[in-house]
Order: C-alpha cells, then sequence, then structure tokens
C-alpha cells in the first residue's frame, strides 16, 4: 500500500450477461468520482466495496487491513465494514424525525471508528432547522442531507455514494450540490461518488475512475484525466477542462472577478466571490475558439496564448484540440471545416478566446 492509498480493489463478478472485471486504489482524501454511462458496472462496484455483492475471487484492502481475499476464504460482510452508504433515494426511516435518524447513525457506531462531531456535521450539512422534521415533510435535497449526515454519525473509514443527485428534479441539484461542496471541504472522510453526470465529477471530484463495459480502463487525478485525448471523456458533450484560481480583484462597475489561474488572468462573473477566494474555474471545451493571430478587437475578454500538443477527432464534424497554456492543458473543440482552414498542427501556436459568460465555476 502507497502512502496515500486508503483502498485496493480488484474484483472479478459474473453476473447474467454482465462482466465485472475491475481494480482501482483510492487515495486517502478527498473524493474519487467512478464515472460511467449506464450498465458501466458504477454501482455493481460500489456494492462490492460494501460487500453487498460479493466477488469470490476479490480483494479487498482498507487502511491496511483486508476485509476480503479469495485465495483465504475471507470476506468481512456489509455489517462489519466500517463504511457509511449513501443511495439513489435517501432512505430516511420515515416514522423517525431527522434527528433521531441520525442518532440511529450513532448508535451504529463502532467503538473503534473516528470520533464524528455532531454539530459540526449539522452545521456543514445546514438541518438544523430540519431536525425536528419527519422526511414527508422534507424536499429530496433536505432528504439526501439528512441521509449523508446518519452515514457520516456512524463514523465510516469511507462514505460510499451512489448517484445521491439522480432522484432530484434541476432545482433539487442546484440546491444540494453548494452542501456536496462543502462536505469535500471540510469533512475528512474520503469520498467515493457514483455517478453518470460529467458535471457533478467536475465540480467534485479529485480523483477519477472511469468504467466501461465492466471494467475500470483510467484512474487518475481529475485534471490529469480530462487531459487525455484517448479517453471517453473528451468526447463527451460536456468535455471539460477544470483550472484552479484565486480571486485577485473584483470590478464591481461590470460584476466580473479577475481570476488568476495557471493559464494566466481570467474574468469570470464575480457573483458569491470575494477577494481571495479559491475557486475551480469550468471551462468548456466548445466554449473556446482559436486564433493564429492575437485578437485586437474582440469582446472576449480571455484570451490565452498556447501550443498545440494534439488534435483528434471527436465526431465525423468535430475535431478536440488539445492546447498547452504554460505547461496548462486546455481542450479546444472546433469543425474539422475550421481546424482545415486553419491548417492547424501540433506545435503550432494559437490563441484561445474563452467568452468570460461561458465559464462555470465550484469551490
Amino acid at each position: 500500500m502507497t502512502t496515500d492509498e486508503i483502498l485496493y480493489a480488484r474484483f472479478s463478478l459474473q453476473r447474467s450477461n454482465f462482466h465485472l472485471d475491475a481494480e482501482l486504489s483510492i487515495p486517502n482524501h478527498g473524493v474519487t468520482g467512478v464515472f460511467g454511462h449506464s450498465g458501466s458496472g458504477k454501482t455493481t462496484l460500489l456494492r462490492c466495496l460494501a460487500g453487498l455483492e460479493r466477488s469470490d475471487r476479490g480483494q479487498l484492502r482498507v487502511d491496511g487491513i483486508h476485509w476480503q481475499d479469495g485465495s483465504k476464504g475471507l470476506f468481512m460482510p456489509a455489517y462489519q465494514r466500517p463504511i457509511g452508504m449513501v443511495f439513489q433515494e435517501a432512505r430516511l426511516f420515515p416514522h423517525l424525525t431527522v434527528l433521531e435518524n441520525i442518532r440511529y447513525g450513532i448508535k451504529r457506531k463502532r467503538t473503534e471508528s473516528k470520533p464524528v462531531d455532531l454539530d459540526h456535521v449539522i452545521e456543514v450539512l445546514a438541518i438544523e432547522h430540519l431536525l425536528n422534521r419527519k422526511p414527508d415533510k422534507l424536499s429530496g435535497g433536505e432528504q439526501q442531507r439528512g441521509a449523508i449526515a446518519r452515514a457520516l454519525l456512524t463514523g465510516p473509514k469511507l462514505l460510499l455514494m451512489d448517484e445521491p443527485l439522480s432522484a432530484l428534479d434541476g432545482a433539487c441539484k442546484a440546491e444540494f450540490m453548494p452542501f456536496l461542496q462543502r462536505l469535500h471541504n471540510e469533512l475528512l472522510t474520503p469520498i467515493i461518488y457514483v455517478t453518470h453526470s460529467l458535471g457533478e465529477i467536475t465540480q467534485l471530484a479529485d480523483h477519477l475512475v472511469l468504467m466501461e463495459n465492466g471494467k475500470t480502463i483510467a484512474s487518475s487525478p481529475l485534471d490529469t484525466m480530462l487531459a487525455r485525448l484517448d479517453l471517453p471523456l473528451a468526447r463527451e458533450e460536456d468535455a471539460v477542462t477544470v483550472i484552479n484560481g484565486v480571486v485577485s480583484g473584483i470590478d464591481r462597475q461590470y460584476g466580473l472577478a479577475q481570476v488568476e489561474t495557471a493559464i494566466g488572468i481570467l474574468y469570470v462573473e464575480a457573483q458569491g466571490l470575494s477577494d481571495h477566494s479559491q475557486l475551480k474555474v469550468h471551462i468548456h471545451a466548445r466554449d473556446v475558439s482559436l486564433s493564429l493571430k492575437q485578437p485586437e478587437s474582440s469582446s472576449t475578454l480571455n484570451i490565452v496564448e498556447a501550443r498545440i500538443s494534439e488534435i483528434a477527432e471527436c465526431t465525423p464534424t468535430q475535431v478536440n484540440v488539445m492546447l498547452m497554456a504554460d505547461d496548462t492543458p486546455l481542450l479546444s473543440r472546433v469543425t474539422r471545416l475550421s481546424c482545415d482552414r486553419l491548417d492547424l498542427q501540433p506545435g503550432m501556436k494559437v490563441y484561445a478566446q474563452i467568452k468570460s459568460i461561458s465559464l462555470k465555476r465550484s469551490f
């Protein structure tokens, strides 16, 4: 086990016409996203980690302790595994209040589990005003916040989340996401987060496991994965580059924040930001246009000098162009016609133009 690894797993499982053949290593901090489309094996993998599915030849080691070793007939049942589990549906006990549901989690806490600050969990998830309500009086997002609190209060070594936003409508998702981001930033429990939404992954994950047809086809830090044109992520409609930044100034007159990043200064909408705020800037490939000359009279505020490192076909009509700006990758998607007209080639210097109004951000 490496010093920054909390989990190593290797599972082989046959179910009807589906075969899971997955191997992964999870860092001991932050959020590891497990991404793939329906049928890729994400939920089956999570159930194997939780002990809800048994892979007879499986291997699972957590924090240096073997929970499963098929070669030795070792299998720790689900009820003995120090994990918290959050499903697509909140699954709160309907006859109990939110506080009573949370206290049920405390009752399940194992003696050797790490201590958990109840007041801090309640504060991070902003559920103090919900504690005396029963689940039928809560929105979907509020129910999920209660379910996460209950899972955390068991003192788990890992928090497993299976598509926690999939049952929520758009408004509830928007309401719920900031709490997940705060959970990521303020609590130390490693999280494994399963989803088929690339947007959720880019907002939350530090590390990414990519699944396809029951296999883990790649696993690396998020920024590394997003920069690989050989992976299907770059061919997604919402293909994106995520870049860390710090607010260095705010123009109150125009409502724009100046953000220092590894690719230079970027201007984003300032709402909700203050000086020195740390954030992630999400730059969608479709919003990055290219020019061979530096634009002089353009409405685009964000112009980044870069070199083309790689070009790959994305669709019959579009190509992905991977740029390097001060050693930082930036993905652009243009039409094949534009690529041919500009005669784009690896090694060429170009100017990437990114509209401020198209930039998304997370914390």
